[in-house]
């Protein structure tokens, strides 16, 4: 398991990422994390609506409702212009970040 406070700073987009791919609702996004890295990491509910909050707040992704399922109507998510720019500077910025921090952490294994 990775400590969380490591992610956390990365959180909006690798939300972002899942929601460009397709529009998805919370549970699923919580789903996806957990399987792509192999449970290494997984998400809070609580940690998660709160990134949607702040996404939402920024205009970077929309709500919407799909159609009834067994649970109701689920609440599903969507990216936005504004978002998929914000998350193209977000990954020149990760390039940028993971040469300077391999300049130094790299060959210690």
């Amino acid at each position: 398991m990775i400590r969380s406070d490591i992610i956390r700073g990365h959180l909006d987009s690798i939300i972002l990422r899942l929601i460009l791919e397709e529009d998805r609702y919370g549970y699923e996004i919580s789903k996806e994390i957990s399987q792509r890295t192999d449970n290494r990491f997984q998400i809070k509910e609580a940690t998660l609506y709160a990134v949607f909050q702040r996404l939402e707040k920024k205009e970077l992704i929309e709500s919407y409702f799909g159609s009834v399922s067994l649970g109701g109507k689920r609440k599903y998510y969507k990216i936005t212009t504004l978002g998929k720019a914000f998350l193209k500077e977000s990954a020149e910025e990760w390039e940028i970040t993971k040469e300077i921090i391999d300049l130094f952490m790299g060959g210690l294994k």
